[in-house]
């Protein structure tokens, strides 16, 4: 697929996504049954669950108990109050063994979570998608304090880039050409896995990715 096409299918997906947010409200759907250890879905910035549906619904089938956090809203936040709290979320339903799946802001929102957050030892491993790890570049452009803490230079982006502690125990899925992280998602020591696909967000709705995540969500739960 080209560019062109593929980013014009990136943009139906948002659009898609935004209008299922209208006709079933933000409520999440309450997937947490099933034997499989349990997944825990963090959108990107100014996204809802809705973005993360086809991953839930995969992952559920295959008897994965799935949580969203619904207090986190639209995701707006800062990276380090988003991260207490979801970590408040796991103790309060006392979650152990979880899997996190993150799009994009979710990866960073994950990585300070096992960095800083998770000193009861709750998470097991992520799978990010599409996540700026070392930042974007476009960041400089943005409008408003939650598109700048992308920025390269930000506190929250280098603190979070400088610590390698937890990147052996993460796996950073992107896409080819992804129109908003234009150095790519590579995180050194990570588990790093490029899909031939175009886009920041229809990839994840796209059977590759999924059976991808799917593929490394089965490997983490092995003994």
């Amino acid at each position: 697929m080209n560019r062109a096409k593929g980013l014009l299918f990136d943009y139906g997906y948002v659009a898609g996504a935004r209008a299922r947010s209208v006709r079933d409200g933000l409520r999440p759907p309450e997937f947490h049954d099933g034997g499989g250890a349990p997944v825990l879905l963090l959108p990107g910035v100014f996204e809802t669950w809705h973005y993360l549906w086809p991953i839930a619904k995969r992952l559920h089938s295959l008897g994965h108990p799935v949580y969203f956090v619904q207090d986190l809203g639209f995701n707006s936040r800062a990276i380090d109050e988003s991260a207490a709290l979801v970590q408040r979320f796991l103790g309060e339903r006392e979650l152990t063994g979880v899997i996190i799946v993150a799009h994009s802001k979710g990866g960073l929102i994950g990585k300070h979570m096992m960095g800083v957050d998770d000193t009861d030892g709750r998470v097991l491993r992520m799978i990010a998608v599409n996540t700026p790890f070392s930042g974007s570049p476009l960041a400089r452009y943005a409008i408003g304090k939650a598109m700048r803490e992308f920025h390269p230079e930000h506190r929250s982006v280098l603190s979070l880039s400088r610590d390698p502690r937890v990147n052996a125990r993460i796996t950073s899925i992107y896409s080819e050409y992804d129109q908003y992280i234009p150095g790519g998602s590579a995180l050194a020591g990570a588990d790093n896995r490029r899909l031939p696909l175009v886009g920041h967000f229809r990839p994840l709705g796209h059977p590759l990715l999924i059976a991808e995540v799917v593929a490394r969500v089965t490997e983490a739960e092995r003994p």
